[in-house]
């Protein structure tokens, strides 16, 4: 009775997509609501999840060269104020500080929303010749942005995040970074999050506050709405200009550098649920898996049971994070609760397993079991951990290919976007007019311009003028 009271406690996906989220964010013990509207409390295994992901982007980092560094998470009106478009990109979301105590501040502080202004303040009084440049600097921190409509790790008013800013000698430079690091979160989210993406830039009208162009990898959810899971923004000299940051050139001459940020959240949390999981709960990608194999005693309460699952653990800590449940509840309960917090594979053992030398190993994405010799398991294990990875990569490629269709016309799109969730595909003139036309009538808006273009018309699907550019078109979080 445990095992089916546990998970009809989640909303079937098909009923309420919005609720079975929901559900699973709450039962897999990743957040709960806080106090504060908007806000959560990110649980353990949710922590451990986002540590996971952290320390990988991190090590991805320090790869290429970036130091880590921490900045306050206070910004002065004043300073704010200097960067005209990116100030009107934020406002309606900045957050204010009036008052320390009962005494009111002779200058309004905004909390973070992100971090451009700071880091410019921060170069103008370092950077002086060429010599000091590249700056590579990351952060991690939370920022706050005061969201109407929120939703625990995909839209919240503070979340966690790495961000990246840069600085460079030249333009060609900053653009280079600006690729490298939309390709790093190419191919972590591909690598370790199993999650297929499109990457592309933003039309004007999507990209970032003050930038000069924004590249963004997008995902599709398992309900066919898009997610922007990363992007990374060439700012070209204007904030330099604005912050009057300049250094002296290889020539002699003063000049202005050439900036970038980038930056991946906490909600690709969310992005993992909704991409891999199913009505049972999570399916979590092994690479980034708080536990990647749980070892279950069958029959427990006989003697060298237990033992015998400690003794299997003992034997993969080199090549996995496991753990043992060896508590009281059933094995019904027990098969339940760890396939609701998405542990990319159980291995149960009983009496007679043991006594065999044997174990039975089951896949949580596919539920499929094999038995294995116990003294097999740390040569089978990664192995396995591999075959779910790529198990879950094919099956959200082929979910995306599935609902990822083709329009030429107005009429084709619309009704593409009334009764086929997913991406679609089609020719854009580069008309804001038409880009507002699509998001007010077909109700989509542009998701990219992917690298990767497709001549599928000659003309707008929305004007019908020649078109150069294909664009990817959805509903999105």
């Amino acid at each position: 009775m445990a095992e089916k009271k546990m998970v009809e406690a989640i909303t079937s996906m098909e009923d309420n997509f919005s609720q079975w989220y929901t559900d699973v964010v709450h039962k897999a013990e990743l957040a709960r609501h806080s106090s504060v509207r908007g806000c959560m409390y990110v649980q353990p295994y949710g922590t451990a999840l986002w540590e996971n992901m952290r320390n990988e982007l991190d090590r991805r980092f320090k790869e290429t060269g970036h130091e880590n560094v921490m900045l306050p998470m206070f910004i002065p009106e004043s300073l704010l104020q200097k960067e005209k478009d990116h100030v009107e990109g934020f406002a309606p979301e900045v957050a204010w500080v009036t008052h320390g105590g009962s005494e009111k501040l002779t200058e309004r502080l905004c909390i973070r929303p992100t971090s451009e202004v700071l880091f410019c303040d921060y170069y103008a009084g370092i950077v002086q010749s060429w010599r000091d440049l590249p700056k590579l600097y990351n952060q991690w921190a939370s920022v706050c942005r005061l969201e109407k409509t929120t939703r625990p790790f995909l839209r919240t008013l503070e979340f966690y995040w790495q961000e990246g800013h840069t600085l460079h000698e030249t333009a060609d430079e900053a653009k280079a970074e600006t690729e490298q690091m939309l390709n790093v979160y190419a191919d972590f989210a591909e690598q370790h999050l199993a999650m297929p993406v499109v990457k592309g830039r933003k039309t004007d009208k999507e990209k970032f506050a003050g930038a000069v162009a924004t590249y963004t990898i997008e995902a599709l959810m398992h309900d066919g709405q898009a997610l922007q899971a990363g992007t990374s923004h060439y700012f070209g000299d204007g904030f330099a200009r604005a912050f009057d940051i300049t250094f002296t050139g290889r020539s002699g001459k003063v000049e202005y550098p050439h900036q970038t940020s980038w930056g991946m959240t906490t909600r690709m949390i969310g992005a993992v649920i909704m991409t891999h999981g199913d009505n049972s709960g999570l399916v979590l990608p092994p690479k980034v898996a708080p536990i990647q194999v749980v070892v279950l005693p069958i029959a427990q309460h006989k003697p060298g049971v237990i033992d015998g699952a400690q003794a299997i653990a003992d034997s993969l800590k080199d090549v996995a994070r496991v753990k043992v449940d060896a508590s009281d509840n059933s094995p019904g309960w027990k098969f339940a609760q760890w396939e609701m917090k998405g542990v990319p594979l159980r291995v149960e053992c009983g009496p007679r397993d043991l006594e065999a030398g044997t174990c039975v190993v089951v896949t949580r994405h596919n539920r499929e079991k094999i038995t294995v010799n116990i003294a097999d398991l740390p040569e089978q294990i990664p192995a396995l951990l591999q075959q779910v990875h790529d198990g879950l990569y094919q099956k959200a490629l082929a979910h995306r290919e599935s609902a990822t269709h083709v329009a030429t016309s107005m009429d084709e799109i619309c009704s593409i976007a009334k009764t086929k969730p997913g991406f679609i595909k089609a020719m854009w003139c580069g008309d804001l007019a038409c880009e507002m036309q699509l998001k007010e009538q077909a109700g989509i808006t542009s998701r990219c311009i992917p690298f990767e273009q497709e001549k599928l018309a000659d003309t707008c699907v929305c004007c019908g003028k020649p078109a150069d550019d294909m664009v990817y078109w959805g509903r999105a979080y």
